[in-house]
């Protein structure tokens, strides 16, 4: 998937904000599943563009995240 593919398809996902960020209005994330990718953008400027990665990346990241690698 290009950054153009990414960039307009946005708007289309279902995103969701991590349950780690507060209601205060600090550093947000919001996370979106599609078939090709992992979606990532800033909750604080969702017009901006975000970052995609494949699931096999997402999975790789999130299993360090959490300190399950092996």
């Amino acid at each position: 998937m290009s950054l153009e593919e990414t960039a307009n398809s946005s708007d289309q996902l279902n995103w969701f904000k991590s349950s780690y960020s507060g209601g205060a209005g600090g550093e947000c994330v919001e996370v979106a599943a599609c078939t090709h990718a992992i979606h990532v953008r800033d909750s604080k400027d969702a017009a901006r563009p975000g970052l995609a990665v494949s699931s096999d990346s997402w999975a790789a990241f999130l299993g360090y995240a959490v300190g399950e690698t092996g």
